[in-house]
């Protein structure tokens, strides 16, 4: 069987962030889940597998 997950990169006009994005075709939606995604610079789906890269600038705050 074919790994089929992907690595889509994301930056800071798309947080707070969650799986799926925006836009997503009706056939690979699951249930909404945040991810944070600018902690370690990475994250994957827990529902699809996406690994998700953080290109933006360094969060600042809290």
């Amino acid at each position: 069987m074919a790994d089929t997950r992907k690595e889509v990169e994301v930056s800071e006009k798309d947080l707070p962030f969650h799986c799926p994005m925006p836009g997503s075709p009706l056939w690979a939606r699951h249930p909404r889940v945040f991810l944070d995604v600018a902690k370690e610079g990475h994250t994957r789906c827990p529902y699809c597998g996406t690994m998700y890269i953080y290109k933006g600038a360094a969060v600042k705050g809290h």
